[in-house]
């Protein structure tokens, strides 16, 4: 890996490429940005010897973590079809607003989001959407942001069992404890509050675990990897240092 490749690789093998984007880079050209000229892909792409990959999933732009590409069409076929059939297991990190439940399920269907934004607004299918979650850690801080004394915030796991466009940051304001630094579907006093005292203004959202079924061995692959540096710095601030450094389980 070049010094200006901002990819970290994660895992690899003759068929896989497990690799730790940062936030704020685009997997592949999108509608979202058409004047972006790096992305994800072409790192990856470079951390395979200039040979082409194939992603598997997606990873949201603001959103930090692993990310998975295949090495060739059919092993990207193969492992489609685990996502597809819900075989293959996510876990996610969030900082949130306030403090949710210990542990519980969002069972709240979406409609689905277009990825190009000019098509906001047209009618869409309601689609089933389930994510399971645990809360990690709590922290009181004496700030005033929004009427209270003190402002409550939360580490949360966050495991997907559907794969819907921006599902984890819409079930978390369903449930009114938002992801900070969500631009679309948090709370703006809470995503400048992070920004201004703790100088990262970013979606506290981090991929940092993967279980599935290797595509071609059959056998069972676990990825992992800490969430990236401005994320931990913030957590490590809220006093969860210990719970940010440590692999989380791969479901509830």
């Amino acid at each position: 890996m070049t010094q200006s490749n901002p990819l970290d690789l994660v895992y690899e093998d003759d068929e896989l490429l497990a690799v730790h984007k940062p936030a704020g880079l685009l997997v592949h050209r999108s509608p979202i940005d058409k004047r972006e000229t790096e992305f994800a892909l072409q790192y990856a792409r470079a951390l395979n010897g200039g040979q082409h990959v194939y992603p598997v999933h997606r990873l949201d732009r603001p959103t930090s973590g692993l990310l998975l590409f295949a090495k060739d069409p059919e092993v990207a076929r193969l492992l489609g079809a685990q996502m597809m059939a819900h075989e293959i297991d996510k876990t996610y990190l969030a900082i949130v607003r306030g403090w949710p439940e210990e542990q519980g399920t969002v069972d709240y269907p979406l409609r689905e989001e277009p990825t190009d934004r000019r098509l906001k607004g047209q009618p869409s299918a309601v689609q089933e959407a389930i994510t399971d979650y645990v809360r990690l850690g709590i922290s009181d801080i004496p700030y005033q942001v929004e009427g209270y004394s003190t402002s409550r915030y939360a580490l949360m796991a966050l495991y997907p069992r559907t794969g819907r466009r921006h599902q984890l940051r819409r079930h978390m304001k369903h449930i009114s404890h938002p992801i900070i630094g969500d631009a679309n579907h948090g709370r703006g006093r809470h995503n400048r509050f992070f920004a201004q005292h703790f100088g990262e203004a970013r979606l506290f959202l981090a991929s940092v675990g993967m279980s599935l079924t290797h595509p071609l061995t059959g056998e069972s692959l676990v990825l992992s990897t800490a969430p990236e540096a401005s994320f931990a710095r913030v957590a490590t601030a809220l006093g969860w240092e210990t719970l940010v450094t440590e692999p989380l389980p791969l479901s509830q």
